[in-house]
């Protein structure tokens, strides 16, 4: 169940590439046209998935907090075609929500800023100068969500199992390199247990979401383990009420069989300014 993630800089000519190894290995892409399509049947909307799709969630009001749930439905989709294998999932910050797996060969794309504006504004017909604030917003915007959502340094070498520079290697000589890495024997290995991992993941998130829907639980202070169809929760809750009410939901979802509770109520009193 071999599984490419692609993270890239705007302007590098990354998705081309990835379209050719996606023909050539007979592998699904999935990009944002493919999560657009399947969105609806999550029940997200293309105005909300524009809304959150790579942008970091803050977690303050309501609807922040509904903007993290529909990063969650996001991400439930990526790890479902993950867990089916024989995927490329483009950017999203893949490579980092599906750590701790094998089976997985991590892509980046990076090239100077300068030949990356010169190459978008040519491929897209636009002024340089456009071409310069688009790039330097989706690098700060991307590098932002994955430093907020995987507290990470986009740019780090050791989160990647290939990186590229487009300006000094060709498409093709790309191509070739990961279509060649993609055969190692050990992205075969372990699918089981693989699948395993995503299965618990995907549980998870789905938990995850469900709470964060939730405005009678004030705030999301606690972790969710899963082992299987047994849920942890830990951490802490400010009410009996709230502490309740997580354990209900979680304990009501389909694929949970028993919920353990290691929550603590921690009392306090709102400060105002």
């Amino acid at each position: 169940m071999a599984i490419i993630t692609i993270s890239r800089e705007m302007g590098t000519g990354a998705f081309q590439i990835a379209r050719e190894v996606a023909k050539r290995l007979k592998y699904t892409l999935v990009d944002g046209s493919k999560i657009a399509e399947l969105a609806p049947q999550y029940g997200l909307d293309g105005e909300n998935l524009k809304r959150v799709d790579e942008k970091p969630p803050v977690y303050i009001t309501a609807e922040d907090r509904l903007h993290a749930a529909h990063l969650n439905t996001i991400e439930i989709i990526l790890l479902e075609f993950a867990r089916k294998g024989n995927v490329i999932i483009y950017g999203r910050g893949a490579q980092d929500l599906l750590v701790g797996l094998k089976s997985i060969l991590r892509i980046r794309f990076i090239a100077p800023f300068e030949d990356r504006v010169e190459s978008f504004s040519e491929r897209e017909w636009l002024d340089p100068d456009l071409s310069r604030e688009l790039i330097r917003k989706s690098d700060h915007q991307r590098g932002g969500f994955i430093h907020f959502y995987f507290n990470r340094d986009w740019a780090d070498p050791l989160g990647y199992d290939m990186v590229f520079n487009t300006s000094n290697m060709s498409q093709s000589a790309a191509i070739e390199s990961i279509v060649a890495a993609a055969k190692d024997p050990r992205l075969k290995n372990d699918e089981v247990q693989a699948r395993a991992l995503i299965d618990d993941m995907i549980l998870c998130k789905r938990i995850e979401t469900e709470l964060l829907k939730k405005q009678t639980i004030e705030n999301l202070h606690f972790k969710i383990t899963v082992a299987g169809e047994v849920v942890t929760l830990s951490g802490h809750v400010h009410s009996e009420a709230e502490k309740r009410e997580a354990l209900n939901v979680v304990a009501n979802l389909q694929g949970v069989a028993r919920v353990d509770d290691d929550l603590q109520v921690v009392n306090y009193k709102p400060y105002k300014e």
